[in-house]
């Protein structure tokens, strides 16, 4: 997160947010599948297979579909460098417009499939030399440098390199909680406002690359 400035953190954060939003709102509108955390769905798919076969296709499904992603969206920032920030998010802005018209028909498990596809896509705006650089739909690894950062400083030492790793979490814990209070408020459009935020996130990105182009 430090190797960034100001602006790329802050995308990153609302990134994050947005992620967590999608995922509460996937979860409660499917009952127990995610949109963004792909080891709770291995999971899912392992017990499926063994409680029940049929219910394997949901996990597997979504799985595939956040792997798709994954895959356009690395095609597009080696395609597009210095401009795939943009892309990529007027892809996940998209696909997140077509998840909630999907959730308002009450296909809940598209709108997981979609959902998950798109953020798969936004994986792939933090990248160097095709390594994701900041995961912004998955915390394991980002609290696990919060916590290195904390014995860092418990022993004394610098951790400059770890800074920024527990606001990311705090970030998309903070979008969760959103998504799921919108979940409250109206199921079927709580889809809408990710797809809203992602449009938000779309500017600022492209606001960001302007910049870097014109210097």
């Amino acid at each position: 997160m430090q190797r960034y400035d100001p602006n790329r953190q802050r995308l990153a954060l609302g990134l994050a947010f947005l992620a967590g939003q999608v995922d509460a709102i996937g979860f409660l509108v499917a009952g127990g599948y995610f949109t963004s955390f792909m080891s709770g769905n291995t999971t899912r798919l392992g017990t499926d297979l063994v409680a029940a076969p049929v219910l394997a296709i949901g996990p597997a499904a979504i799985i595939g579909s956040f792997l798709a992603g994954v895959i356009a969206g690395a095609i597009v920032a080696a395609r597009w460098p210095g401009r795939h920030k943009r892309s990529l998010l007027a892809g996940v802005a998209g696909l997140l417009g077509c998840g909630a018209l999907a959730a308002a028909y009450g296909h809940g498990l598209a709108f997981l499939a979609i959902g998950a596809t798109a953020m798969g896509l936004s994986n792939n705006v933090f990248t160097r030399e095709g390594e994701v650089t900041v995961g912004v739909t998955y915390m394991t690894g980002a609290l696990v440098r919060f916590g290195q950062g904390l014995a860092l400083r418990i022993a004394g030492r610098p951790a400059e390199a770890m800074r920024g790793y527990g606001r990311l979490w705090c970030a998309l814990a903070s979008g969760a909680i959103f998504g799921a209070w919108l979940h409250a408020l109206d199921p079927g459009r709580a889809p809408l406002a990710s797809f809203g935020l992602a449009l938000l996130l779309c500017a600022f990105a492209f606001g960001i690359e302007r910049r870097d182009a014109g210097r």
